[in-house]
């Protein structure tokens, strides 16, 4: 690994604690963010019944979003206070099925406008076998020009 820069550590230790209790699509899958530091990031996703598909392996839409993930939170160190981003687009090759363990995201922010990122990112397994490698390209925002979701999914105005 490269060396990163450490994120502040009252910033760090904030993030660590909103993703794991405020973000309901990861409590869904079950991600967990397991470091950060400015354009970098490691995700770690536990193998777990609800992630597979009828063949018993961990499901491409799992490992997706796994990377994803990674190139996000390395990309959130490196964004002002009133900026957002969102994906772009994004590219994975799936090398080897996950059936058991965990898979861990480390992604790396490989370049960073004033409108976009690059993030490159691989998964592993447990055993440290490389089984995926993605590129996701983000779009960075103003935060004024983000409209939130509610609940019920209408926009907030």
């Amino acid at each position: 690994m490269t060396d990163y820069e450490d994120l502040a550590p009252k910033f760090k230790a904030s993030l660590l604690a909103k993703m794991q209790q405020a973000s309901p699509f990861w409590e869904l899958l079950g991600l967990e963010l397991a470091d950060v530091k400015k354009g970098w990031a490691k995700v770690r996703l536990p193998f777990a019944r609800k992630l597979v598909h009828p063949l018993g392996i961990a499901h491409g839409g799992a490992v997706f979003s796994a990377a994803d993930s990674a190139v996000a939170m390395a990309l959130i160190g490196l964004v002002g206070r009133d900026e957002s981003f969102t994906t772009v687009e994004m590219k994975i090759n799936f090398l080897k099925p996950v059936a058991a363990g965990e898979m861990i995201a480390e992604a790396r922010i490989v370049h960073k406008g004033a409108r976009t990122a690059l993030g490159d990112v691989e998964v592993f397994n447990g055993e440290g076998v490389l089984v995926a490698k993605g590129l996701a390209t983000y779009m960075i925002l103003k935060k004024d020009d983000v409209t939130p979701v509610t609940e019920s999914g209408s926009r907030k105005r």
